[in-house]
């Protein structure tokens, strides 16, 4: 039996293997009038790894997101990282981890060299610069040529 694994993501990414260093922030609290406080919802993040900084390898990288290999953060954990992007300069990120890998594992396929994937997290970007995704695409555009 073969497995045929399509890609389904909505951006097209780039492999990449950059050391980063990742920190774990909140989220700016918000004072609202009490008639809006009594209606409005908001997602708050985890509050674990708060102020704390580890390394993280950037793994795979598109405009809208990255993964990154290392310390898997409890979902809807706020991050901020940097990275050196060839040509651009360093990139300055804000994001939150939408899905995480608990543990390094293998994916089996009759035929074929196992599938390593590594432990982490993904990030959707939350603020990044328009100048730095449009460098990013710029870089996927290269890659996937």
């Amino acid at each position: 039996m073969s497995i045929v694994m399509s890609e389904r993501r909505r951006a097209e990414r780039a492999t990449l293997a950059i050391p980063t260093l990742v920190e774990g922030i909140g989220q700016r609290e918000l004072t609202l009038p009490p008639s809006l406080a009594a209606v409005y919802e908001r997602v708050q993040p985890s509050r674990g790894n708060l102020g704390e900084k580890f390394p993280a390898v950037l793994r795979d990288l598109s405009t809208n997101g990255a993964f990154l290999s290392g310390l898997p953060l409890p979902l809807l954990s706020r991050v901020a990282f940097t990275f050196p992007l060839e040509g651009f300069g360093q990139v300055d990120v804000l994001g939150w981890t939408l899905w995480r890998r608990s543990a390094d594992c293998e994916i089996l396929i009759e035929g074929a060299e196992p599938i390593r994937l590594r432990a982490g997290f993904g990030v959707l970007f939350e603020a990044i610069s328009l100048d730095a995704r449009r460098a990013i695409a710029d870089l996927v555009a290269r890659v996937g040529d």
